[in-house]
């Protein structure tokens, strides 16, 4: 049987499309594996120079799963953090395969996030980034640097910024090194909801795909994404809102922790074990500290 799995072209899509693949045919060592290239809007606009954050929700997803809708791929595999909330009608995420680091990571020429001199510039264009870190260190610069990661590695050798913050996620599976790599707490920065975790979706017409794919679904992963997700919906957030949550698990129960910039970004915490309760927990003290409530 073969498989034909869409994704973005690039570099790191493209690894994580393989990743994908290879969990499948472990699971079902008859499967043959074809990656589908598709160049999304998101793309384009990046190299049109738009910022994330001025880019559509959805600006990544949407033509792969327009390619999955056509027929034209069986699978769409997708960062989980890239989609949007509302749900595409026709299909189903059959699975989260795996999450890999979800933080975050400063990469430098030599200092670290405390040695950073006052009036640095650290590239970053995320706007979750750039809310709490310029909390935590308000003497840094924090400058818009585009491109994809190996652009970004560049202007920090050619002296443009003195730092960069990128997701350890995408750091670890393109297998990247540089001169200084910290990981950054998660009491300074939490990540976006699902960072690091990968989505796979099927056509809902296609039951034998969903039990296939099924196979290499993690619960904890899934448990863990839905309520990051769930949070921002709660929130009614998009892609691009300064929210950071993260969902781990801890023995039979649930840990979520999240901190908000609409609500002055002061980190807000649950333990419990119904996810649901949970959500709605933390998401109610984080409009009480917006005054939302």
């Amino acid at each position: 049987m073969r498989l034909r799995l869409g994704t973005r072209g690039s570099p790191l899509a493209l690894r994580q499309a393989a990743r994908v693949g290879e969990l499948l045919q472990r699971a079902h060592p008859f499967l043959e594996v074809e990656l589908v290239t598709v160049t999304t809007r998101g793309d384009r606009l990046s190299l049109e120079g738009v910022p994330l954050f001025q880019q559509p929700v959805g600006a990544f997803v949407r033509e792969v799963q327009g390619a999955l809708l056509r027929g034209e791929v069986d699978l769409a595999v997708h960062s989980a953090k890239d989609l949007p909330l509302e749900p595409v009608e026709g299909l189903w995420v059959a699975a989260y395969p795996e999450r890999a680091h979800p933080g975050d990571l400063l990469i430098s020429r030599g200092p670290g996030w405390e040695e950073l001199s006052p009036g640095d510039r650290v590239g970053t264009s995320s706007v979750r980034r750039r809310t709490f870190l310029q909390r935590a260190r308000g003497d840094l610069r924090f400058v818009d640097i585009r491109g994809n990661v190996d652009t970004r590695l560049r202007k920090l050798r050619e002296g443009e910024v003195e730092a960069l913050i990128l997701a350890a996620a995408g750091w670890e599976r393109l297998g990247l090194s540089a001169e200084h790599v910290e990981v950054l707490p998660f009491s300074l920065l939490l990540p976006a909801p699902a960072q690091g975790a990968l989505a796979v979706e099927v056509r809902e017409d296609r039951e034998d795909l969903r039990e296939l794919v099924g196979a290499i679904d993690r619960e904890d992963v899934r448990q863990a994404v839905e309520m990051e997700r769930g949070l921002l919906a709660f929130l009614s957030g998009g892609c691009w809102s300064a929210l950071g949550v993260l969902a781990q698990k801890e023995g039979e129960g649930w840990h979520l922790q999240a901190a908000w910039g609409e609500g002055g970004g002061e980190p807000v915490e649950a333990r419990g074990r119904d996810p649901r309760a949970l959500v709605e927990e933390v998401g109610r003290k984080l409009l009480l500290g917006a005054g939302n409530l």
